[in-house]
């Protein structure tokens, strides 16, 4: 059966590969940023061609005879800085796409522009990648999956040998560490079956057809985006189609997925983008033998109403829910799946966010006003081997719920050459947890309490950004304070005083030198805050803080004219204030890549840590037919350990990250992808063999115990993958059909994990000196690494 859709496929592709290429036209309308006033004969172009038109007296333009593919725009008239759109696609109908154009403080006749998609910015001129649609349609390897299109960028690594997830590593920092925004609205993951108190999961949950562009800091945060440490991505989403009403269809190897994109209102004001999404990817983890069988359902939306030129209302919303069910009918002579089955919980979720976002156009002056609210419920169950029979073996029960109501106002202000935001958020949260889980720490015991905590969240942020009236000088300076009302340790917004200092000084032609330094907090984890012994919050108790990281980088940046540019980057962080775990003397941002929950146990707030590094990074836009990223990342990731105070490797500190990534559109609307990861040896700790085998101890968990004496002391090997894609697009009157392959780890590499101590099952009859009852244990081989086909096929009418 395989074989003959194969067969059919690629009759389908020769069949099709002569039909005639449709054209479609692009338009628009121009407008000053701050007035809102139309600008007329504005020359608009298609980027990097001789193709365009002016527009009219009204700002309106009109590019006809496209033929589909991916394009940019640049708008350009005198007195207004030049502007390259993001990249987009014209596929089955008339593509529509307005401008706003800043006006220029400084006259311009003397020099000279050349427009380029390497847009920069005031507050962040270091550490921070724009993502294109390019980037993410075709990446190899990533299936449209935005947690795995970053890996491809500097300083960015990823869980490997991991049960097929999605951690988000950056610049040697935790998965708890990073941050996501929707169109200005906040998003608590991006993850189906996320780590509660981390981040990761087996598959992105953002739909990629609403993705216009990606803005991805891994340092320089904007002030206005609290509570990061490592990255934030801030995800800018496509407004829907003024011009038509379109349907897409996507058929995967895991997913079905149906998108709608149009307009509501006659008058055209009001757009809407919406999909749904069901998984079968249970099937193919089916297949694939895997020891647990994830299945999802999505939702998303987005609905923008521009009542005038000044006014504009948009309502976001993202939902899921999660089912991951264990296979125990997977291989019973495969030892390392029997271990993945016999600890892994069954885990249930359902989160969403809803969230609004209003906009008010005053001149030079815009105020955005932004309520939002998400939910997450996890709920995990496990059971000793697997068996429900009794509740006797019920050795987890987990069922919690978070729930953030935020609300975020601030203020965007033009004065000459200086740009100030300002603003204040203020948050209300609620955390609910119930657990019961078997333990064994020293002796077994079983865990039990109940959480309900409430508690308000505020922050003040500002920012001022500086341009030289040559262009060649760029400042940024921002403030932020924030504070809770957890406990007297964390609700004075002085003891969370956040400056922050960008510079970029252009030296000659295309040639930058950046810098950045600044203090950044981070709130713990609401697991770690909720968590409770004999029914007190012990870590409120221990005092817990704020976590805290001292970050600057340094660099320089080179265009090559427009379509090329390469970028060397130094960066140090210091960190301090955060969790360690009292149990096992590491920090709490050391765990957080296993599905379940994480942070959830006893912490004070000593931990302190360093990671260093540099990373060079190119990037290529040939022309818009040949794409090429190549990043490569040298680092160290490091704690104090407390008993010695010598610098021990964290669980990130792989050290060296490789990618070499590229796409060549070929003729008759064929494209290919290769992109090979090479990633260095993560640390790992030795088993404490001794603890591991006590009866009580392994029945608790169904895992071995690590020797935290020995931690990270070993090292694994170096991973390496190469993936490919191939995409075919078809053209007709109204109607695109898409069909790709893509194949990871195409030359089927393997990676040798951690050897895992398991039991045999087998009580030893010999009597310990300790008293337990031990039983026999044996050591069997973790390997990784398969090919990975995913068969997509895309219809859109």
């Amino acid at each position: 059966m395989k074989k003959f859709f194969i067969s059919l496929l690629l009759m389908c592709l020769f069949f099709f590969d002569g039909q005639a290429q449709q054209t479609y036209a692009v338009k628009g309308r121009v407008v000053d940023r701050e007035s809102r006033e139309p600008l007329s004969f504005a020359s608009v172009s298609v980027w990097n061609s001789t193709q365009g038109v002016m527009t009219d007296s009204l700002g309106n333009y009109v590019i006809e005879n496209l033929v589909p593919g991916m394009y940019r725009l640049q708008f350009s008239i005198v007195g207004y800085r030049t502007y390259v759109t993001p990249e987009f696609r014209v596929s089955s109908h008339d593509y529509r796409i307005d401008a706003e154009l800043e006006e220029n403080q400084v006259d311009l006749k003397e020099i000279e522009v050349v427009a380029s998609p390497f847009r920069r910015s005031l507050e962040s001129p270091i550490s921070s990648r724009v993502i294109g649609l390019q980037e993410i349609e075709k990446s190899p390897g990533a299936n449209r999956d935005i947690s795995k299109v970053v890996n491809s960028f500097p300083g960015v690594a990823s869980a490997v040998g991991n049960g097929y997830r999605n951690d988000l590593l950056v610049r040697g920092g935790g998965p708890s560490e990073n941050r996501f925004y929707l169109d200005g609205v906040e998003i608590p993951n991006i993850n189906h079956f996320s780590t509660q108190g981390a981040s990761g999961g087996p598959v992105g949950i953002i739909d990629a057809d609403f993705i216009r562009e990606v803005n991805f800091y891994t340092g320089a945060f904007p002030a206005n985006r609290g509570n990061a440490l490592s990255s934030v991505l801030d995800f800018k989403l496509l407004d829907g189609n003024t011009e038509k009403r379109t349907v897409k269809a996507t058929v995967g190897a895991s997913e079905v997925s149906l998108t709608s994109n149009g307009y509501i209102t006659k008058n055209k004001k009001t757009t809407y983008l919406v999909s749904v999404r069901q998984s079968y990817l249970q099937l193919l983890f089916k297949v694939l033998d895997m020891p647990f069988l994830p299945r999802y359902t999505d939702a998303q939306f987005k609905i923008k109403t521009r009542f005038s030129q000044a006014h504009e209302l948009t309502w976001i919303g993202l939902g899921a829910i999660d089912n991951m069910k264990l296979n125990t009918d997977t291989d019973p002579k495969d030892e390392s799946k029997q271990y993945l089955l016999n600890y892994l919980p069954v885990i249930k979720q359902q989160t969403y966010t809803l969230g609004a976002v209003y906009k008010h156009y005053a001149g030079r002056h815009t105020q955005t006003l932004v309520l939002s609210r998400s939910f997450m419920n996890n709920n995990n169950r496990k059971y000793l081997n697997n068996d429900e029979s009794s509740h006797e073996n019920l050795t987890l029960r987990y069922n919690s719920d978070e729930i953030e109501n935020h609300f975020r106002f601030e203020n965007r202000s033009l004065f000459g050459n200086f740009n100030v935001n300002a603003g204040v958020n203020l948050d209300y949260v609620t955390y609910t947890n119930r657990t019961f889980q078997k333990i064994f720490s020293e002796q077994a015991k079983e865990i039990l309490y109940e959480t309900d905590l409430n508690l308000f969240k505020w922050g003040v942020f500002a920012t001022a950004g500086y341009e030289s009236p040559d262009e060649r000088f760029t400042a940024s300076l921002g403030v932020r304070f924030d504070a809770n009302t957890y406990s007297s340790k964390m609700n004075n917004p002085l003891k969370q005083f956040s400056p922050r200092l960008s510079l970029s000084y252009n030296f000659f032609p295309n040639f930058y030198l950046n810098g950045t330094v600044g203090r950044y907090y981070q709130l713990p984890a609401y697991t770690t805050m909720g968590y409770k012994e004999f029914g007190i919050l012990v870590n409120k108790a221990n005092g817990l803080l704020y976590q805290r990281s001292d970050q600057t980088s340094l660099g320089v940046e080179y265009h090559f004219g427009k379509n090329a540019e390469a970028t060397i980057e130094g960066f140090y962080k210091k960190y301090s204030h955060a969790p360690l775990s009292l149990q096992d003397g590491i920090p709490l941002a050391c765990k957080g890549v296993d599905y379940g929950v994480s942070g959830n146990e006893a912490a004070v707030s000593t931990a302190c840590g360093r990671a260093y590094g540099v990373e060079f990074m190119f990037r290529w836009f040939g022309s818009g037919k040949f794409n090429l990223l190549t990043s490569y990342t040298y680092f160290r990731s490091q704690f104090i350990q407390p008993s010695t105070g010598k610098y021990l490797p964290s669980a990130w500190d792989n050290r060296h990250l490789l990618t070499l990534s590229g796409t060549y559109k070929l003729p008759k609307n064929w494209d290919i992808g290769l992109k090979l990861r090479v990633m260095g040896g993560a640390p790992f700790t030795p088993y404490d063999e001794n603890l591991s085998s006590i009866v009580s101890a392994w029945d608790a968990t169904a895992r071995p115990y690590y020797d935290y004496g020995l931690y990270n002391t070993g090292r694994l090997k170096t991973f390496s993958q190469i993936d490919f894609r191939l995409d075919k697009s078809f053209y007709f009157k109204g109607v695109m059909l898409g069909i790709y392959i893509d194949l990871q780890n195409i030359g089927n590499f393997k990676y040798d994990s951690q050897p895992v101590l398991v039991s045999t099952g087998v009580v030893d009859p010999q009597i310990y000196p300790d008293g337990n009852q031990h039983y026999k244990m044996k050591y069997i081989r973790q390997q990784s690494g398969t090919i990975l086909p995913t068969l997509g096929l895309t219809v859109e009418f």
